[in-house]
């Protein structure tokens, strides 16, 4: 990334941390040495090359922020410039989110991700991306987990899950059993539901998910809204009678899909863990 095709907020932090540094006096060496990054990061980072990993932030915060908080509050929009531009609109409605229930068809929910199988879908996609920009990604998607643990107010968060997404591997079927056994922690979050639709549902008198993916967020507006993507296309719709059919046919789906206990059993019993 050059300086011209830098975002602004990457522009902005490269002139935010440039200054301080200066004001403090130091070299781009001895501020590299001081966060644990070289002289080298910290030019790329400053001539807009680099856009800023969300560790670095957090270490420029302490070494150069002067109690401000800049690089704390700059953290967020570094983040959203790194996702994906059919994504952006979204990431800002699932950060805020109060409840967000998903349907997925093909992968895990992009929110329950580990970085292996994150690195092992973005990686993996047509046409190839170089591998910086696949590590920049899937830090990006990695970030979003934040939601979890966030307090004030917790967001209320479900997903549901084709039986296949479980029997699916990518990159390798270790990475497949490890993400099987974090969706399982996951899963025990006083705040977290994960339920499973069986394959054979299809050999039964209908099956709602037959349309695809679906995610449904209340945000702290306390607005429904329902985000769709395909293809790299993604639509994020808001209209209430459209909204309300998307929420029907969810709540049918989760009717459909094994309970919460079983779901987790199942989860348990793919990943080689079985127990009580």
């Amino acid at each position: 990334m050059t300086r011209t095709e830098a975002s602004g907020t990457t522009q902005l932090v490269a002139a935010m941390t440039k200054a301080l540094r200066e004001q403090k006096e130091l070299t781009q060496e001895e501020l590299g040495k001081l966060i644990g990054y070289t002289g080298s990061a910290i030019s790329a980072l400053e001539t807009g090359a680099q856009p800023p990993s969300d560790k670095m932030l957090v270490k420029l915060e302490e070494a150069i922020g002067g109690g401000l908080g800049i690089f704390e509050k700059a953290r967020r929009l570094v983040l959203l410039d790194k996702y994906p531009a059919q994504f952006k609109n979204f990431a800002l409605v699932e950060q805020d989110a109060v409840s967000l229930s998903s349907y997925q068809t093909f992968v895990v929910d992009g929110l329950f991700q580990t970085p292996e199988y994150a690195r092992a879908l973005i990686g993996g996609g047509f046409p190839k991306l170089p591998e910086e920009k696949v590590e920049e990604l899937v830090e990006a998607r990695v970030a979003r987990r934040t939601l979890f643990d966030r307090a004030e107010p917790t967001a209320m968060i479900e997903l549901i899950l084709e039986e296949s997404v479980l029997r699916r591997p990518f990159g390798s079927r270790e990475v497949l059993r490890d993400q099987l056994r974090s969706l399982s922690g996951d899963a025990e979050r006083d705040n977290v539901s994960v339920q499973v639709l069986p394959m054979e549902r299809g050999l039964r008198v209908g099956h709602a998910g037959a349309r695809g993916n679906m995610v449904l967020v209340k945000t702290k507006e306390h607005h429904d809204v329902v985000y769709l993507e395909i293809e790299e296309e993604s639509l994020l719709v808001s209209d209430p009678a459209k909204v309300a059919r998307l929420t029907h046919r969810y709540a049918k789906i989760r009717t459909q899909a094994l309970s919460s206990d079983d779901s987790l059993s199942l989860i348990r019993t793919l990943a080689g863990e079985d127990r009580i």
